[in-house]
């Protein structure tokens, strides 16, 4: 059992309260995941030509300026970066395979959470509460969020087991439910050349999608192709650049709600997690449908 939530601003206005909206959701969630939490946050985007990458290190000692320094020197190119507890966000103006290339030169230590425009992931063993106070959630500012909150199941509690997973560019998944054949996929996918660092089923769901995107899956014709090779119970949230879409497997017996207002799409496990939004009295509250796919993104709002 583990907590999802999710929260699309549709009014800019809003844009800089988005982690005081958000917090209060992903702690409503304890309860149904005490080992681990974490997020994926959209905003502070950077230009064409720019990548952002999220970097975890192992250790709380880890030396960040002078790892940034010597990354600026061997990519010879402008970066920018900020430190946030054991993460750091560095952004910089070069193709992304020579990055971590130069990363995994320099810093083989770190693991990349994250790579694209917008996304940042954080995430680390713990209470919400605790992982929301270390990366300073209530302060963040940005266009959409989706969280977790993981009881382990399928797997070891670890900072690499908790959600959300990366699945490409500016996206990521966070799941609730189990999946029957992840051991069979993950081997298949080892063969197709999809990397695994846990014996998590949900990164088995990411490493899924990251393949058939790479096959020329636009992200719906992935998602129906989930539908029928991942047998399990599910509901999985899936953050993109401009928004995010929300999908339940054909039996549907994981929980899930939907809200919308004029100002924001939320979405949560249960209802409680969305009692502290704004006018939530006012908003149009519904279960979504089993193998039915929501989208909310800029200029697109769809079901299919």
């Amino acid at each position: 059992m583990c907590g999802i939530v999710g929260l699309y601003l549709k009014n800019p206005a809003l844009e800089s309260k988005l982690g005081q909206l958000f917090e209060p959701m992903l702690e409503a969630m304890t309860g149904r995941g005490p080992d681990s939490a974490g997020f994926a946050i959209y905003g502070d985007e950077v230009k064409d030509g720019w990548v952002k990458l999220t970097l975890q290190a192992v250790t709380e000692d880890f030396d960040w300026s002078s790892f940034s320094q010597a990354l600026k020197q061997e990519l010879k190119t402008e970066l920018d970066w900020f430190q946030n507890a054991t993460a750091a966000v560095i952004k910089v103006k070069a193709d992304e395979t020579i990055v971590r290339e130069a990363i995994a030169k320099l810093a083989p230590c770190l693991k990349i959470m994250s790579v694209g425009q917008s996304i940042e992931i954080l995430k680390g063993m713990g209470l919400p509460v605790e992982i929301s106070e270390r990366f300073g959630l209530a302060h963040m500012k940005g266009s959409h969020i989706i969280g977790h909150t993981r009881m382990a199941t399928e797997s070891a509690v670890t900072m690499e087991g908790s959600h959300p997973f990366s699945t490409g560019a500016d996206l990521c998944l966070v799941h609730n439910g189990s999946l029957s054949n992840h051991a069979r996929l993950r081997q298949e996918l080892k063969r197709e050349g999809i990397h695994f660092e846990t014996d998590n089923d949900t990164e088995v769901a990411a490493g899924y999608l990251t393949w058939r995107l790479q096959q020329g899956d636009n992200l719906e014709q992935a998602l129906h192709h989930a539908l029928d090779d991942l047998d399990g119970f599910f509901t999985f949230a899936i953050g993109t650049k401009d928004g995010f879409a929300v999908i339940r497997d054909p039996i549907a017996c994981k929980p899930a709600v939907l809200a919308e207002t004029d100002d924001y799409v939320a979405m949560a496990s249960e209802y409680q997690a969305l009692a502290s939004l704004p006018n939530i009295d006012q908003a149009r509250v519904w279960e979504p449908e089993p193998a039915t796919l929501y989208v909310w993104e800029r200029n697109s709002v769809k079901a299919a």
